[in-house]
């Protein structure tokens, strides 16, 4: 079986034996993708938005607005959403004064080069646009979660007269689905507001998990966070491996944002196939920048490797470990187990930076034997981690089956993060 599957900004090839292949889990974008270019597919949302006015009428009369915009870390095609979206604005009303607010949640700064890749020179240019820092902007108090954290958001997206958000629709591996209401929290909540919706007690719930939203804690938590922000409207799009929109969603943030979670669990479920080797990726640039975005990415392979077995994640990690306190804990704890324990003794309020990522991380570390691929990432950081690494895919794969023997039944997931594993 020859496939190629994604790897930084291109693919890479592999070949797994006949006798060892079990199949590919992948989403079918090809047979749900709606018609039209991607424009079209757009504007064609934004003309028929879903329980709610359209944006033209919700501008009318307003001196200022905030459009809250995924960061780097998210390949939200900007370069398309943003420009039907400052035109429809512009066009209703002309002097309305628009800042766009970067959801960065708790990850680094976006830079002003990944700001242009994002959203083209012209829009970087003559847009306002505000970074969101979670330890350092002014935040406003909107009182209590239904966890019980505080809800401190950035006071640009509340000081304001109109709040939209652009964004996507993926299956997270925690909060059930990206998109909707995740705008608000983490996108622009204070590090103490993620910190306590992002609890150890939360994260080890049965609900928290990819595709899951009823029961969830933590979308609990993020709707309501988004019901006192007073985000009125938004826009949020599916796409496919390559990056391009194959369906819009616009309107009300939980009607809307629910109608394209439907849409993607129809496009991303996929039947588990129990495999004693797991070969994943994160789809590729940008979610592969680093080791804490390819948590995601292991745990679509988490949910079919049958225990004991050997996850392949293949992902650039160019960016590093992706969070210096997690990388840090995982190399200081004496075990995948022993860090599972203490993490889960840890009160909401207490929840330290990252300790989800190091938690779903972890937990997979405790079951699985994983072997990350890259030749762009320091090995002794891998290592470190409690993962072995390989520079080649060749590399992993003959050790796997080194490790599971010849009969080793092998299943791949081309994008880890684009499928819901049932």
């Amino acid at each position: 079986m020859k496939l190629k599957i994604p790897y930084h900004k291109s693919h890479v090839p592999i070949e797994i034996p006949d006798h060892n292949f079990l199949g590919v889990l992948e989403s079918d974008s090809g047979s749900t993708k709606m018609e039209g270019s991607q424009e079209e597919i757009v504007e064609r949302a934004m003309d028929n938005p879903i329980g709610s006015a359209k944006l033209e009428d919700l501008v009318k009369g307003k001196k200022r607005m905030v459009i809250i915009s995924s960061d780097h870390t998210r390949p939200v095609p900007s370069k398309v959403t943003m420009p039907i979206l400052l035109r429809r604005i512009r066009e209703a009303n002309p002097d309305i004064d628009i800042t766009i607010l970067i959801a960065t949640g708790f990850h680094r700064p976006t830079t002003h080069e990944e700001l242009v890749q994002k959203y083209g020179e012209k829009i970087v240019k003559e847009e306002h646009i505000v970074i969101h820092r979670s330890q350092e902007d002014e935040m406003a108090d909107l009182g209590t979660l239904p966890s019980g954290g505080k809800l401190l958001i950035n006071k640009v997206a509340v000081d304001t007269d109109l709040l939209i958000a652009e964004g996507f629709i993926e299956s997270h591996f925690f909060a059930g689905f990206s998109g909707g209401r995740k705008s608000i929290l983490p996108g622009i909540a204070s590090a103490t507001t993620v910190m306590a919706n992002h609890c150890s007690e939360f994260i080890a719930s049965p609900y928290a998990r990819t595709g899951i939203l009823e029961n969830n804690p933590i979308h609990k938590d993020m709707l309501y966070a988004a019901e006192q922000a007073k985000l009125a409207f938004i826009l949020n799009v599916v796409i496919d491996a390559e990056k391009k929109v194959i369906a819009a969603f616009a309107g009300d943030r939980v009607k809307a944002h629910l109608t394209g979670c439907d849409f993607v669990m129809k496009m991303a479920e996929v039947k588990k196939q129990p495999a004693d080797i797991a070969i994943t990726t994160n789809g590729g640039y940008p979610l592969d920048q680093n080791i804490y975005q390819s948590v995601k990415g292991m745990t679509a392979a988490e949910a079919t490797c049958k225990e004991g077995g050997i996850i392949i994640m293949v992902s650039a990690c160019n960016d590093g470990h992706g969070g210096e306190s997690f990388y840090r804990t995982l190399k200081e704890a004496e075990s995948p187990r022993a860090l599972l324990d203490r993490i889960a003794k840890v009160p909401r309020n207490e929840t330290i930076p990252d300790q989800w990522e190091m938690q779903v991380l972890a937990r997979i570390l405790d079951k699985y034997t994983v072997i990350l691929v890259t030749d762009m990432c320091d090995p002794q950081m891998i290592r470190d981690m409690h993962m072995q690494h390989a520079a080649t895919f060749e590399e992993a794969f003959r050790r796997a089956m080194e490790i599971k023997g010849k009969d080793a039944s092998v299943v791949v997931i081309p994008d880890g993060v684009s499928v819901i594993v049932r």
